[in-house]
Formats: C-alpha cells, sequence, structure tokens
C-alpha cells in the first residue's frame, strides 16, 4: 500500500546525456573553454538537437508499439470462442457429486437487450461455457452483432428458455417489459443498469425493477463491469463482482455464475444495499481526494517558498531578472520537495500509531478517526509521491535543452578564457555530484518498484510476508536513501549564509524535517527493549490485565 520516493530535493541532476557533444555545468561545476563543442550556433545546440531528436523517435515508437499491440488483440478478439477467452480466468470449486449445483456446460443463461453490455456480457457467458440466449426487439438485426454461438430472438421466446436473465436495458425502459410479467414469474432478474447521477432516483434501479415484477426474484450485480472487462477478460480489469439480493439463493446462482465468468463475487448484503452499488461508478476517484489536495497544498507552499529564494529575491537585491527560471527550474525544485515529504507522510501515521499502542498499552483502543483515515490514504499518498518524483526526473533530463542554460554555458566559457584558467576541477564537487546522482538513481528505482507492487494485479501475485517486506522494508530502505541523496545535494550549503536569501534557510533542510522524524522514530523501535512490547501488544497483552497461564 506504501510507495516510497528520492528525496530529488532542488537540484539539477543533468550533467548531460549520451548524445550531447559537449559538457554542461551542474549547480556550481565550472567549464573551460576546451569543452565547449565548436559550433557557430553556440554550444549545447547539437546536444539540445540530439536529444529532441531522440524523444521524437522514444515516442514514434511507443505509437507503433500501442499500434502493434492494439492489432494482436484484436485478433485474438476475432478467433474467440476458440482462445484463451474460452477459458475461465479463476479457477473455481468443482461441481461433480453437487446436485445443487448445475454445470456451466448445462446451464442457458438469458440477457435481454442488445446494447454493447449486453454484446459484450453474451460473449463472456459464451466463452466461459454456457448457453446463451439473447432477446431483442429486432433480432434479425442484431443477430449479427453477437457471437454465432449465442441465440438471439424475440424477448418473450428467450425467456422461456431460461430461468436467470441478465436484464441489460436502461431505468426508463424497463416498462417496455411488463408485457413480458408472466412469462418472467419465478425466475431471477440481473440488474446491471447504472444512473447517470448520484443518488439520482429515490430508490435504486434494482429496487424500481423489483417493484414492477413483483414475482420475481431481483439481484443487483455486474453494474461496476466494464463492457471492456468482460470483452477481455477479469485479467485486464477489475476481478470484483458486488451482488446485494434479498435472496440468499439467488445470489448464490448469480455468485456461481460470475466465479466462472472468472470474476470475485462479494455479497453486499440485501437489496437495500443495491443503491450504495449503484453510485460506486459514478464516483470520481473518491479514495483520492485527500491525497491530491494535501500534494496541491505542499506544491503551492513549496513553490512560492522557491518563488522567492530564486526570483524575488535577486530582483530585489541584485536588480537581476530570473522570471524565466519559473516555468521549468522552480517547478523543478518544487517537484522532490512535494515528493519527499509525501514520502514520508506515508511512514508517519505507522509511527503515531505504534506510539500510540505503546503509551496506552493495548492494540484494542481505536485511533482517532483523522489517523484512521491518514492509515487508509497511505497508498494514494504514495503514489502521488512516485509521481512528483517521476517529473522531477523528467524536467531534470530536459533541463539542458533550455536556450537559457544554452546562453549561461557561452557566458562561463567567455569568462573563464578571459582569465585565462585551464584547471577548473574542484575534486569535492566531483565527488559530491556523483553520489548524489547515483544514490537518486536508486532511490527512483526502489520508489518504482514500491510504486509497481502497490498495483492490485501484482499485489494479488504476492503472498503477504512477501509484500509487507517489499512495502515496509524496501520501503524504509528508499527513504533512508532519498534522505542521503538530499544531504549529499545539500553537503556543507546548510553553513554557508549566502544559500539564507531574506534570512529564509535552503529549502532541502525543511524537507529533512518530517523524514529524519520517521527514520529515528523507526530506529527507536527497533530497539529490543521497544520492539518486545511492541510485539507482544499486537498479539493481543494489554497492559494491567493479568493473562492465565
Amino acid at each position: 500500500m506504501m510507495v516510497k520516493h528520492s528525496a530529488m530535493v532542488g537540484e539539477c541532476c543533468s550533467t548531460g546525456t549520451p548524445q550531447q557533444l559537449c559538457s554542461h555545468r551542474v549547480a556550481g561545476d565550472s567549464l573551460s573553454t576546451q569543452q565547449c563543442c565548436p559550433s557557430s550556433r553556440g554550444p549545447g545546440v547539437a546536444s539540445g538537437l540530439c536529444c529532441w531528436h531522440f524523444l521524437i523517435l522514444t515516442a514514434w515508437l511507443a505509437s507503433w508499439g500501442r499500434f502493434a499491440t492494439s492489432l494482436f488483440w484484436l485478433k485474438q478478439y476475432r478467433r474467440m470462442p476458440g482462445g484463451d477467452m474460452a477459458k475461465p480466468l479463476l479457477g473455481h470449486r468443482s461441481t461433480e457429486g453437487d446436485p445443487s449445483v448445475v454445470p456451466a456446460a448445462g446451464r442457458t443463461i438469458g440477457v435481454l437487450g442488445s446494447g454493447d453490455f449486453a454484446r459484450s456480457l453474451a460473449i463472456r457467458l459464451v466463452c466461459s461455457g454456457f448457453k446463451v440466449v439473447v432477446g431483442s426487439r429486432n433480432p434479425k438485426r442484431k443477430a449479427c452483432l453477437f457471437p454465432s454461438a449465442a441465440e438471439v430472438t424475440f424477448q418473450a421466446e428467450a425467456v422461456k428458455k431460461t430461468d436467470v436473465i441478465f436484464v441489460a436495458v436502461f431505468r426508463e425502459h424497463y416498462s417496455t417489459l411488463c408485457d413480458l410479467a408472466d412469462v418472467l414469474a419465478g425466475k431471477i432478474l440481473v440488474d446491471v443498469s447504472n444512473n447517470t447521477e448520484i443518488n439520482h432516483h429515490k430508490e435504486s434501479n434494482a429496487e424500481y425493477l423489483a417493484s414492477l415484477f413483483p414475482a420475481c426474484t431481483v439481484v443487483k450485480g455486474f453494474n461496476v463491469v466494464s463492457a471492456w472487462t468482460l470483452q477481455s477478460g477479469a485479467r485486464d480489469g477489475n476481478k470484483q463482482v458486488l451482488i446485494c439480493s434479498n435472496s440468499q439463493e439467488a445470489k448464490r446462482t448469480v455468485a456461481e455464475i460470475a466465479q466462472i465468468m472468472g470474476f470475485t463475487p462479494v455479497d453486499m448484503g440485501c437489496m437495500s444495499s443495491a443503491c450504495e452499488i449503484e453510485n460506486i461508478p459514478l464516483r470520481l476517484l473518491p479514495a483520492w481526494k485527500i491525497p491530491i489536495l494535501l500534494a496541491l497544498g505542499l506544491f503551492l507552499c513549496f513553490f512560492t517558498y522557491n518563488l522567492v529564494r530564486q526570483v524575488i529575491h535577486p530582483y530585489i537585491r541584485e536588480q537581476k531578472n530570473k522570471f524565466y527560471k519559473i516555468p521549468v527550474e522552480v517547478v523543478n525544485t518544487t517537484l522532490p520537495c512535494v515528493a519527499y515529504v509525501m514520502l514520508s507522510l506515508v511512514y508517519l501515521p505507522g509511527v503515531l500509531a505504534a506510539c500510540s499502542q505503546l503509551y496506552y498499552g493495548t492494540k484494542y483502543r481505536r485511533f482517532p478517526d483523522w489517523l484512521d483515515q491518514w492509515l487508509q490514504h497511505r497508498k494514494q499518498i504514495g503514489l502521488l509521491s512516485f509521481f512528483c518524483a517521476a517529473l522531477h526526473a523528467v524536467y531534470s533530463l530536459c533541463l539542458p535543452m533550455r536556450r537559457s542554460h544554452r546562453y549561461q554555458l557561452i557566458e562561463t566559457a567567455v569568462k573563464q578564457a578571459m582569465e585565462k584558467k585551464m584547471n577548473i576541477w574542484v575534486e569535492e564537487e566531483v565527488w559530491r555530484m556523483e553520489i548524489y546522482i547515483s544514490v537518486g538513481i536508486i532511490a527512483l528505482g526502489l520508489l518504482s518498484l514500491l510504486a509497481i507492487t502497490s498495483l492490485p494485479s501484482i499485489a494479488n501475485s504476492l503472498n503477504w510476508r512477501e509484500f509487507s517486506f517489499i512495502q515496509s522494508t524496501l520501503g524504509f530502505i528508499a527513504l533512508v536513501t532519498s534522505t542521503l541523496h538530499t544531504l549529499t545535494y545539500g553537503w556543507s550549503r546548510a553553513f554557508d549564509e549566502n544559500q539564507y536569501k531574506f534570512y529564509l534557510p535552503p529549502t532541502y533542510t525543511l524537507t529533512l524535517l518530517v523524514p529524519c522524524t520517521v527514520i529515528l522514530a523507526k530506529v527507536a523501535f527497533s530497539l529490543p527493549c521497544i520492539q518486545h512490547r511492541l510485539q507482544r501488544i499486537r498479539r493481543g497483552w494489554e497492559k494491567g490485565r493479568q493473562f492465565l497461564k
């Protein structure tokens, strides 16, 4: 759930790409005249063109890759049901010897409707081994849209051939099915519809359908699954199918169908839960609201702070116009600050929870609501941290392409030539930059690994020990590595009075506060005396309570 980030705080990480024809100055490194490439258009032009050619080539290859992938899946789709789609994606319990379960090959499923979702549902049912009969008002016209293994007929005829019917029509068209009320009596109706707005109606669509057909058993389900997921299988989408109904037997039947299709059925209770299930597809990233607001707040704070230090200060004190730094350099200085702080905020709630357990001597005391919400949003906070880190890496690679950077190269070269400086090698700065960049790359690599393993498709393939090791142990290593990355950037600058603009400390010193607190707390918790007590509490021990041996 937790993802980490490298603390690439505020320094240009770009010393040039392999395509560059001349060397570039990086954060205080100087450039000799011998390093400049002889070009009438100025140093760095060739490197910029090479970088642009490389980016264009990469984009072109990526486009062709996407096209080839789409073509491959189109061929696989046309081969259905004889290909992999004909096999259930998830194993299901054996039906041999169980008279209450009808085998998939012997069960007929009905689908009322001929839209995109009905078509995708019929394809998936056929590929899972079911006999499918589709009810349509214009069967001759719609038959060509469905797989040849599915029978397309009139609605009244389709209803007579099955006991389980998927109602794949909109709510406003439910009334058109009232003529089939007598034929539908005693059958299971699976409502797959959704609304256009949250709580648009007083009652859910499933409850409305049940009121129109009181002799039927209505089950709400499959509305959180998209048509694309039905066609491509559960491997390319959400595996969960939320189901609710007032009939346990009907829910069991629909759950078995979902499992055979390769999905994971989730029992949401009685029909009163249908309204909540129908609202789920309409919510836009509900778990991301707080993390996004947090990231935006941190970005605005650090952006303003860096703007004052890098742009406003030289403009007021030295009358230098450096507003050109705002679009790239100031943003590139802000992004790692946000990422590094948000990385530490992934671990900070765990530290606070451990402190609470140690203080009260029990794990059964409920955490405050704000801490509980914080713990639940760690995954989203970590992914946003990785997003900011990735943007920082891209921004850093693009720094040499700027026109201002090329002008500065020329200006530095001219100054060195006029001062007749032949040897400008500074051993300390060389080592600092080498270590700084190397540690930053390692931290970003660890963060990428943590972000990948937080994806549900990857996390589901790991057992708890593997997942915990990656997210906890490697995550803490990523936090420590990011801290080293930040410290090597700062080096001795924290003690340089020229770095305090308007008496404001360097940005990286502010970002170190929360991460260092988390690291020190983690080290303290690893001490045997504290670790042993914390483990006892998490195993059920309570302070002041005697246990019988």
